[in-house]
């Protein structure tokens, strides 16, 4: 029977590669009603005729650009990841599969309504077309798109809520065996934080009288496309895309413009149920009632040398959502949004909103369940949603942690109306901000307050970033474009406020009755006690810092909690670690710079780096090709501008995968004005000058001015043509 099945999946990939006339000559016409124009730093401006005709040219485009990003995610959200890949994916796909799959994406596609129905077909064609005019591209897996593919994400953003969701518990429950699949974690001990930047500025701070939007977005390297997508029935918005969604995800249109931050907010959550078996059937306890389990069988398709073979499943579900754990003898069924059509409604009407009160009716969809949002607009309104999607609760369960189900109370009722939910609109100080962390510092003085919402509205701690932005736009006035980036690249790093004091005081302490460690430390140490906490290329005290605390938080990480956030870890490493242990960290950094580098006097720039040398998803480092100092550091310390850098396999240096991706600042005016820059560059292309010809000005916080209107985009165009010329 493998066999037969091995055969089948092989037969119908190769004839999924044949594109037919009738449909050759469909995308024919359509394309002739799309034009791109790449500007001068290869970023396209798509123009279709109709909207639909956009999204056609702009999901082409963004094949052009990176198809290997684009099927990676399709990838993913078929849960085919482990076929194109290897068996190390299986429970990827799996705990994909136990919340939706292609069956419900396709019944979905049925019930679209016609407008939304007509961009599906569009994502498909443009991708298929791009496929049929590209035949030098070979896919891994995937050789045909689908209309109903955009309908795999279960919110609005590429993995989402889903992705909480822990493989190594699945690995243990489902497959019986030890959960070892790697996190990414840094190898200096410290996990890169996640999330994002957002900043809004209201009329009366700005030098002009309009108001001003930060758009600063940490994700993995090259995971956005920078895009401008125009119709002639009224689409025209820029920013940035995930690779195959057909919707800028933040950017902004002539109006307003809008920014994610990941939040915090519960609205995923864990069921405890009570089992009990009875023959090969499993029932769980609910009120005074045994019910049934439900289940359905799996087949996950792996790749094994040249093969396909099968693993098989038997998901298990309560009425909750899928079982995915067990622990402490309770088997954990985890309930989340599943909401795709009006989550990607929800996505795509956004970037057409015109008004406040426009976006206020978007958000009244309610489906964009891992975000904050910051926005703006050309009246002079700011505003801040903390979450989308939330749940009502009874306050007296504790949502932070698995609550019994068994017991009917704990069951949701309903989703809250926006207008319960925490949002500040044009408040008093001028100014907006979030940083992934609480709400109750969003807007200073004028913030909501904690007494006002439920608890599990915003468990969201504070972090050093948080704390670094409302420092910089307290007493700001009369910003412009280039002072907000600015402000957005302050150098200073408040997690070291109390932690390096600590340090000195260890030293103080220790110093003085240790003669040669005295002798040792005493030239880093005079020179680390004339820090003024801020980064830079230059400074030695920038590698110095670093390393001692990325080196102290490795030395006793296995004391700090699990799930303990960030301030918290800076306040253990402080108050919780002896003079000796932070001694003793500062003498091995001081070692380890020498040993790598022959000396320990290098300059935070020299040692922490970036480099794009291959066009690979997994990127590979190597201290002898070209890089680029970056000065800014990771999040973690309080660093407005993040770059999250480690040591890789035979290098000495550090390099960055996340942090500061697509960077925008917009004004709103009488006309939109924005600068920009990405990350690399706008081509995965390793061949193209655009790989890497926006990676100097990234590392050095140089902008390039956005070309929105239709007059600046052909002034600096440098090609114009239809997809398949």
């Amino acid at each position: 029977m493998k066999k037969i099945i091995v055969f089948l999946l092989i037969t119908t990939s190769a004839s999924a590669q044949h594109f037919s006339s009738e449909e050759i000559s469909v995308w024919k016409t359509q394309a002739q009603n799309i034009t791109i124009i790449r500007d001068n730093y290869g970023v396209p401006h798509i123009y279709g005729k109709t909207t639909a005709e956009a999204v056609f040219g702009m999901v082409y485009a963004q094949c052009e650009d990176d198809f290997p990003r684009v099927e990676k995610n399709y990838l993913t959200a078929t849960a085919r990841m482990a076929e194109a890949n290897g068996e190390e994916f299986i429970y990827h796909d799996l705990r994909q599969r136990l919340f939706i799959d292609t069956t419900q994406a396709i019944a979905l596609y049925a019930q679209t309504p016609d407008w939304l129905k007509k961009l599906c077909n569009s994502f498909a064609d443009g991708i298929n077309y791009y496929l049929y005019t590209h035949p030098q591209t070979k896919p891994k897996l995937l050789t045909r798109f689908k209309p109903w593919m955009p309908l795999l994400f279960s919110e609005g953003s590429i993995g989402g809520d889903i992705e909480s969701v822990s493989l190594n518990e699945l690995k243990e429950f489902y497959g019986k065996q030890r959960g070892d699949i790697k996190e990414e974690i840094n190898d200096d001990g410290e996990s890169e934080p996640r999330g994002s930047n957002g900043i809004s500025i209201a009329p009366q701070l700005s030098a002009s009288g309009h108001a001003l939007l930060l758009i600063n977005p940490h994700t993995s390297f090259y995971f956005r496309s920078e895009q401008h997508v125009v119709s002639e029935e009224g689409l025209n918005v820029y920013g940035a895309a995930t690779w195959g969604q057909f919707f800028i995800y933040q950017g902004f249109n002539e109006h307003c413009g809008w920014m994610h931050t990941s939040s915090a907010a519960d609205v995923i959550d864990e069921y405890a149920e009570t089992i009990s078996r009875k023959g090969n059937s499993y029932y769980y306890k609910y009120g005074n009632e045994k019910r049934p389990l439900q289940w359905k069988k799996i087949s996950i398709a792996y790749k094994k040398g040249n093969k396909i073979e099968r693993k098989e499943f038997q998901a298990l579900r309560t009425h909750h959502g899928p079982v995915v754990a067990q622990r402490n003898g309770k088997w954990i069924a985890v309930k989340l949004m599943v909401e795709p059509m009006k989550a990607l409604t929800q996505s795509f009407t956004r970037t057409q909103s015109h008004s406040l009160e426009d976006f206020k009716k978007v958000m009244e969809l309610r489906t964009n369940s891992s975000n904050n949002t910051v926005y703006a607009d050309d009246q002079g309104n700011i505003a801040y949603w903390h979450g989308n999607f939330m749940p009502k609760r009874d306050p007296k369960f504790n949502w932070n942690e698995p609550v019994d189900g068994s017991n009917p109370a704990t069951e949701w009722k309903g989703l809250h109306e926006t207008s319960e939910m925490i949002h500040v609109f044009n408040p008093k100080n001028g100014w907006l901000q979030n940083c992934n962390a609480t709400p109750f510092t969003v807007a200073g003085s004028e913030s909501p307050k904690p007494a006002d919402f439920p608890s599990y509205m915003a468990p969201d701690p504070e972090n050093a970033r948080g704390l670094h932005a409302v420092r910089v736009l307290q007493n700001q006035r009369s910003l412009t474009l280039d002072r907000l980036i600015a402000l957005s690249r302050d150098p200073y790093l408040p997690g070291f406020e109390k932690l390096l004091p600590s340090l000195f005081k260890a030293y103080d302490d220790i110093a003085p009755a240790n003669d040669s460690l005295r002798m040792a430390l005493i030239e880093p140490m005079l020179i680390l006690r004339g820090w003024d906490l801020k980064w830079s290329a230059g400074s030695l005290q920038t590698t110095l810092a670093i390393y001692w605390a990325n080196r102290l938080n490795q030395n006793v990480s296995s004391r700090i909690p699990a799930r303990t956030d960030q301030l918290s870890v800076i306040r253990f490493l402080t108050d919780q670690t002896t003079a000796e242990e932070k001694i003793k960290a500062f003498k091995e950094s001081i070692t380890a710079l020498t040993k790598d580098f022959g000396t320990w006097k290098m300059p935070w720039g020299e040692v922490n780096r970036y480099q794009r040398i291959t066009a690979n998803i997994n990127p590979v480092f190597d201290d002898n090709q070209p890089s680029i100092a970056v000065p800014f550091t990771s999040a973690f310390w309080g660093s407005l501008a993040a770059y999250g850098a480690r040591r890789y396999p035979n290098t000495k240096k550090m390099y960055g995968t996340v942090g500061n991706s697509f960077i925008a600042v917009v004004e709103f005016g009488e006309k939109v004005r924005a600068k920009s820059v990405t990350t690399g560059g706008s081509s995965g292309d390793i061949s193209s000058k655009h790989f890497t010809d926006q990676a100097q000005m990234y590392c050095e916080g140089k902008f390039k001015e956005v070309l929105f209107y239709k007059e600046d985009v052909m002034k600096n165009a440098t090609r114009s043509y239809k997809p398949g010329e």
